[in-house]
């Protein structure tokens, strides 16, 4: 049985937060809710804010804005680039309650200058960008449940040494509309 735990935030660091914030809240439409100012441990003069983002589901998204000598010359923030991953690995995928509003989201990203991927994935349809650290963002709209016969495929695939491949994803590349804001 699954208890029902979810996420109560995932924190992140950023480089720039006036960009994490209008992205998170212009281009991703979740809200600021929080704002915590605290020091580095350790550090004399360091400082830290830390920002929460409700998502309108049930977790936050979080960012850190790190002030120290310790990072006076920048921090990596990128993830996957940080673990010599492809950006599709590492990622953050939000709940859509509809493909209506999973249209509106991709609209919006194109809207705001970013590329989106789309990618039916046959259970779910996903649209995908990057955040302004490099992170790779989804949403993401279930459209069917899954059946007991692939939860009990999803058990024996778990060990399976040379598994089948699923069929191929169909991919859509959507391109920004408005050139001049661009990622």
């Amino acid at each position: 049985q699954t208890l029902p735990m979810g996420f109560h935030h995932v924190a992140l660091a950023t480089k720039d937060l006036q960009a994490t914030h209008h992205f998170y809240t212009e281009v991703m439409g979740f809200s600021l809710v929080k704002t915590v100012i605290g020091p580095v441990p350790g550090s004399p003069e360091g400082w830290a804010r830390h920002v929460f983002y409700n998502t309108g589901s049930t977790g936050m998204i979080a960012f850190w804005d790190l002030h120290d000598a310790q990072w006076a010359d920048g921090y990596p923030t990128d993830i996957n680039k940080l673990a010599g991953l492809p950006g599709w690995v590492n990622h953050f995928a939000y709940f859509a309650p509809s493909r209506e509003f999973l249209d509106e989201r991709r609209k919006n990203w194109t809207d705001h200058g970013h590329m989106v991927a789309e990618v039916d994935h046959e259970f779910c349809v996903s649209i995908y960008t990057s955040d302004p650290d490099g992170n790779t963002v989804e949403f993401c709209f279930d459209v069917r449940k899954f059946t007991d016969e692939e939860k009990i495929e999803a058990l024996a695939l778990l060990d399976h040494k040379h598994p089948p491949m699923d069929k191929e994803a169909k991919v859509t590349i959507h391109q920004p509309t408005n050139v001049a804001l661009a990622h």
